[in-house]
This record gives C-alpha cells, sequence and structure tokens, in this order.
C-alpha cells in the first residue's frame, strides 16, 4: 500500500553550496501523486521529484521544472523519503536549496518518523529491471541488473590514505537504510574545498556538515560515524538519486567511482529503453522487502509513546 507523512514535519538551516538560510517542510499528500518539490518563495512553482527534470549541475542533483523554477541538493531528503517508505508528499522549500542540516539523511528520518506515516487506501506499483543497464565514463560506471528488490554495491577509490579504496554491499530490505546508511555525511578533500568556494560553491560547508578530509586525517570534530562512512554516503546519495525513478526499484544498482550525473544518466538509459523495465503492482510479500518496510511500525510506537508521555 502506497505511505505518506501523517503530519508535517519542519527543517531549518543553510544551503551547502548557496550558504543561504532555509525552510523545508514535508506536508501529506494524495495517493499517486508521488514527491513533488514546491518553491514557496516562487508563487507555489511546482518541480516533481522525477530523473526527467533533473539538469547537470556540479557535486549534487538539482531539479528543474522546465519554466525557471529549480531546486537542488535533493538527494538526502530523497533517500530520508525513501528509506521510510514515502511514496507521496509535498515538500515546501523558500528557496533554491534544500538545507544540508549534518550532511546526512539522520535529521529528515527523524523528523518524518517523529511526525509519524499514514498507511493509504491504495496499491503501490514498482518499476521491475527485467535486463542488465549500464552506463560508463571513463573508469566509472554504474549498472541496473534484474532483482526482486533492492540492492546496492558501491565502491570508490580515493588517493587520501584516509578515505582509499572502500566497497561495500547492502540488502536493502529490512530497514537497512535506517540502521546502515542514514547517519553517513557528505564528505570532500581539504584540496578541493578552496577551488569549491572560488567556484561560488560550498559557502555554506562546514567541518560540523561535511567530513574533510586530508591525506591520512580526517579533520571534522569527532572523526568518522563509520569506519567506512565515505562510502555508505555514496549509496546514501545513490537512494535518493535512484527514488528519482518516481517509483521503488526492484534492481540490484552497483556504481564503481559513480556519483549524482551517472546515476541519472542510468535512469535516462533504463527508461529509453521499454524492454527492459516494467511496471508491477507490489504483492504484500514484495512490500515487505521494499527500504521503508518495517518503518512505518518504529514511527506507530513513537507516536504511541509520544501520546503516553503526554497523557502523563
Amino acid at each position: 500500500m502506497q505511505i505518506t507523512i501523517a503530519q508535517k514535519a519542519q527543517f531549518r538551516g543553510v544551503g551547502l553550496h548557496s550558504g543561504a538560510a532555509v525552510r523545508l517542510v514535508i506536508l501529506p499528500a494524495p495517493v499517486d501523486h508521488g514527491i513533488v518539490f514546491v518553491r514557496t518563495d516562487l508563487d507555489g512553482a511546482r518541480i516533481p521529484a522525477r530523473w526527467d527534470h533533473v539538469t547537470p549541475s556540479q557535486l549534487c542533483t538539482l531539479l528543474d521544472n522546465g519554466e525557471g523554477a529549480t531546486v537542488s541538493t535533493v538527494e538526502h531528503v530523497m533517500a530520508a523519503l525513501t528509506g521510510t517508505g514515502i511514496n507521496n508528499a509535498v515538500v515546501e522549500v523558500n528557496g533554491p536549496e534544500v538545507p544540508i542540516l549534518d550532511g546526512s539523511s539522520a535529521p529528515f528520518v527523524r523528523g518524518i518518523l517523529e511526525a509519524g506515516l499514514r498507511q493509504q487506501n491504495a496499491p503501490l506499483r514498482a518499476i521491475r529491471v527485467l535486463r542488465e543497464v549500464e552506463v560508463q565514463q571513463g573508469e566509472a560506471y554504474a549498472r541496473l541488473s534484474p532483482a526482486d528488490h533492492l540492492e546496492i554495491h558501491f565502491d570508490i577509490d580515493f588517493v587520501d590514505a584516509a578515505i582509499g579504496h572502500q566497497e561495500k554491499r547492502l540488502d536493502m530490505a529490512n530497514g537497512t537504510f535506517v540502521h546502515e546508511l542514514m547517519d553517513s555525511r557528505t564528505f570532500c578533500r581539504k584540496a578541493d574545498v578552496v577551488k569549491m568556494q572560488e567556484s561560488g560553491l560550498a559557502l555554506g560547508g562546514t567541518y560540523l556538515n561535511a567530513v574533510v578530509f586530508d591525506g591520512d586525517k580526517v579533520l571534522s570534530p569527532g572523526g568518522l560515524r563509520h569506519r567506512d562512512e565515505a562510502v555508505r554516503h555514496k549509496m546514501l546519495d545513490a537512494v535518493g538519486d535512484l527514488a528519482l525513478a518516481g517509483a521503488p526499484l526492484l534492481a540490484r544498482y552497483t556504481g564503481h567511482r559513480a556519483g549524482h550525473a551517472m546515476t541519472n544518466r542510468l535512469l535516462r538509459a533504463l527508461f529509453a529503453q521499454p524492454d527492459a523495465w516494467e511496471w508491477v503492482t507490489l504483492t504484500p510479500t514484495m512490500e515487505s522487502r521494499l527500504p521503508g518496510a518495517g518503518v512505518l511500525a518504529s514511527a506507530q510506537r513513537i507516536a504511541a509513546a509520544t501520546r503516553q508521555l503526554a497523557v502523563a
């Protein structure tokens, strides 16, 4: 069944690249609505969260409605919506960029679960990949292969000793996103920070909302949340970018040195080949393997505990 948020969840912060203060609110939406961003500062301009509305940008995923309204750095909130099982929502934002918060999806996930989830009386459809589709650029590649639920395999390779080569495989069922990926933060190399800021990027970046590496050192206070936090964050990004398919994906995603642009190219390649995918209506068993399955029960327990505290 389809799921929306039970009540609004509000977030305030700054844009990672713009540095501007921004407010984001996630609101309930009706069945078959999907995820749509609304720019409240642009007379409610609507921007569908879909692969064919992604436009080329540096270091983040940027959506464009084709009529002059854009919203960037959507990947972390999109990953949070997927990881909590939300299919329908309005995401209001009063500026051109989603707030970076702590650089991960964890604040979004916690806010969503505190607001609660509501199951809707409508069947849920998914996109099932039927044959392998791959895109490449130099040594990097991204691939979708047939699978009965979402799996992710990612590897990265950096010269910085503090990052180096990292590889991870995850079955995204059973709340794996919430347990394994949601708190992994965006990262960068110190050598790239000055270059980005000179180009007008990362103006809102700090050691508190990004992990900064310098050779064999981790410069961010407190160090890493996970030994392999870098590859975990790349997987988090992939979950958010794959969410722009517009429906749950039943597939195995493999990324080798891949990024936002390559994942979008992969979705475009998939949908350009009608024989490579199909729509399927999910059975309860199939729904139980989705990334957000089981999170609804967790949200209900949180809501019940909150009500008990209020009564007490």
